[in-house]
């Protein structure tokens, strides 16, 4: 991978960590469902200007617009209401945290999945550390009787099986335009959205300025052409170190939490936070891979010194 490739990730890891700072700054002023709508729905406003501006057909046939559809709900209009949902409940911090919870669910899903890739065994170690890294995070609320922070911590589990789901299903999209099915996926996510948000939390009324600064920010910037970004990337890079994102977004959540939010964190979460990365770790195999390369250069040498 090239240095640019890899400046990418980092920002677009540090941008995706401060997501669940704009939640929390969205949550003063409107419900979850609300939330998501405005992120999707300025994330589509953005991704169909730049589909226009770049001259691509925007056109992706009738078969696939009911696909467009399910991947827009269950990659962004259910993630996106699940994550500030849980933000009502636990530190902007600890759903950093969850989100890298992501690859490991997909191991899972893609495990039982139509033709998806089978779990290996180092994989499996990856997937049994990940769930003692949500143990971890558990453990503060459930030992000081906090059921609303463990029912915050618990909804949040959600987001990454969402995503886990929808990353096996995009494979069907690999000959359309990625902004293209970008665009179409957002749309359907707000005009699903829409109508649920005046039945459940009714019409929503925004008066701070700062309150549509960061409705702009996270859904054009954030949102739209952070995603944008990420598939250009990945098809350069490859998904798996496009997904080296996910190691720097909850460092990210965390020290914007605390610098910002005042949020305060025990040892149990920082805990949490490294299984997780350990799941992560074993997941990606390439440090091991690495490791088992050099030793195999070791006894190559060994012997020929031997000789």
């Amino acid at each position: 991978m090239i240095d640019r490739d890899w400046t990418i990730i980092i920002v677009l890891g540090i941008g995706w960590g401060a997501t669940f700072f704009f939640n929390e700054v969205l949550l003063r002023e409107m419900g979850p469902l609300a939330v998501s709508f405005f992120r999707v729905a300025t994330a589509a406003l953005f991704c169909w200007a730049w589909v226009m501006a770049t001259g691509r057909g925007a056109w992706p046939g009738w078969p696939a617009l009911p696909q467009l559809a399910f991947m827009g709900v269950a990659m962004f209009a259910l993630p996106f209401a699940i994550y500030p949902l849980g933000q009502q409940y636990v530190a902007s911090g600890v759903a950093g945290i969850v989100n890298a919870l992501t690859p490991l669910a997909v191991v899972i899903v893609s495990n039982f999945w139509p033709g998806g890739e089978r779990a290996t065994l180092l994989k499996s170690f990856g997937v049994l550390a990940g769930f003692a890294g949500m143990v971890l995070l558990t453990i503060p609320a459930m030992a000081s009787d906090q059921s609303s922070q463990l029912f915050g911590t618990l909804i949040l589990t959600l987001a990454p099986i969402s995503y886990a789901v929808a990353l096996n299903y995009v494979r069907r999209f690999h000959a359309l335009d990625s902004s293209v099915m970008l665009s179409w996926s957002f749309t359907f996510a707000a005009m699903l959205l829409l109508p649920l948000i005046l039945v459940v939390e009714g019409a929503p009324s925004v008066r701070l300025a700062e309150t549509w600064a960061s409705i702009a920010f996270l859904g054009c910037v954030l949102t739209g052409a952070s995603f944008l970004t990420a598939f250009r990337v990945m098809v350069r890079a490859g998904a798996t170190k496009t997904s080296s994102v996910t190691f720097i977004a909850p460092i990210s959540a965390l020290l914007i939490g605390y610098l910002f939010l005042q949020e305060a964190l025990s040892p149990l979460h920082f805990a949490g936070m490294g299984a997780i990365f350990l799941g992560l770790l074993l997941i990606d195999g390439r440090l091991f891979r690495r490791r088992r390369r050099r030793r195999r250069r070791r006894r190559r040498r060994a012997v020929a010194g031997a000789e």
